[in-house]
C-alpha cells in the first residue's frame, strides 16, 4: 500500500500523467503479484535468494512435529520419540511412530504422519524386492539413498509438493551400526546422534554434551530418554513415548510399554 501511495496523482495532474501513474502502479503491482505465484507457490522455481521456499515451509512443518531422535551407540543404534494422542478416546495401540523398514532397519519420522505412510511403503517394497533378488538384506546405506532419492523427486516435478516430514534411519549391516537423518530436500546425512521435529536445536546441544562414541546400547537409551525429558511439558511415561533398538543381532524391534517402564525407572 505504502508503495502504491508514490504513484497517486496530484489532484493537478493532466489526464495523460494520470494515465502514465497509474500504468507504473498496475505494473509493480503484476511485478509483485508474479513473484509471489513464482517463488512463493511454485515448487520448481527458485526464490531471488536462491532458494526453493516451498522446501523451506515444509522445514516449517517438521519443526512443529513432535520430537524424535537417534542415537548410534558401539553396539547398536536406538530410535526415540515422543507419542501423544490427540484424544483420550483414540485407540493408541494404533499409533506407531517407529516402525520396521525390513528386519535390521527402523525408522522414525518428525512431520505429516500421512507423509511418513508413503515413504514407509515405498520404504517395505524396495527392501522386500532387494532380499528376494539377492537372498540377504539391504544395506544401510542403500535403503536410505532410495527413500532420500523418492523425496528429491518430489521437489522437482510439476504438480506435487515436497514431503512434509524428516526421517531418522537406524540400522546395522556388515558396516556395523548405522544412524542417517533424512530432509524434505533429500539430503542425507550419517550422523552420531541427531534430533529432529520440535525444540530439535535444543535436544542436540543435548546430545552434544552428553553423547560419548564409546558408550554401549543401554546408556544410548538411558541419553534418549533424557534427551527426550528435557523437552517434554508433561510427565514422561511409558505410554506417551516410543522407542526402538537394533543391536549385534540385527534385529530391530520397538520396546514394549513394559521395557520402556523398566528404562524409566532406571534414569529417574
Amino acid at each position: 500500500a505504502q508503495a502504491s501511495s508514490t504513484h497517486l496523482p496530484a489532484a493537478g495532474c493532466s489526464a495523460h500523467t494520470r494515465a502514465r501513474l497509474g500504468a507504473v502502479a498496475a505494473a509493480e503491482g503484476e511485478d509483485r503479484l508474479g513473484t509471489m505465484s513464482g517463488s512463493e507457490f511454485s515448487l520448481t522455481t527458485f526464490a531471488p535468494s536462491g532458494k526453493l521456499l516451498q522446501i523451506e515451509y515444509a522445514l516449517n512443518r517438521v519443526s512443529e512435529g513432535r520430537p524424535a531422535l537417534g542415537i548410534k551407540a558401539k553396539n547398536g543404534v536406538v530410535l526415540a520419540t515422543e507419542k501423544k494422542v490427540t484424544s483420550p478416546l483414540v485407540d493408541e495401540t494404533t499409533l506407531r511412530k517407529i516402525e520396521n523398514l525390513s528386519d535390521s532397519v527402523g525408522m522414525v519420522y518428525a512431520g505429516m504422519p500421512p507423509d511418513y505412510r508413503v515413504l514407509l511403503s515405498r520404504g517395505r517394497k524396495q527392501a522386500q524386492q532387494y532380499f528376494t533378488t539377492y537372498r540377504e538384506h539391504q544395506p544401510v546405506s542403500q535403503l536410505v539413498r532410495e527413500q532420500a532419492a523418492v523425496m528429491q523427486e518430489f521437489t522437482q516435478s510439476g504438480g506435487v509438493r515436497p514431503f512434509g516430514i524428516s526421517l531418522m534411519i537406524a540400522g546395522y549391516d556388515d558396516s556395523g551400526p548405522q544412524l542417517f537423518q533424512v530432509d524434505p530436500s533429500g539430503s542425507y546425512f550419517a550422523w552420531k546422534a541427531s534430533a529432529i521435529g520440535k525444540n530439535h536445536v535444543n535436544a542436540k546441544s543435548f546430545l552434544e554434551k552428553r553423547y560419548n562414541e564409546d558408550m554401549e546400547l543401554e546408556d544410548a537409551i538411558h541419553t534418549a530418554i533424557l534427551t527426550l525429558k528435557e523437552g517434554f511439558e508433561e510427565a514422561i511415561t511409558a505410554e506417551n513415548i516410543e522407542i526402538g533398538v537394533v543391536g549385534e543381532d540385527r534385529k530391530f524391534r520397538v520396546l514394549t510399554p513394559a521395557e520402556v517402564q523398566d528404562y524409566l525407572g532406571e534414569v529417574e
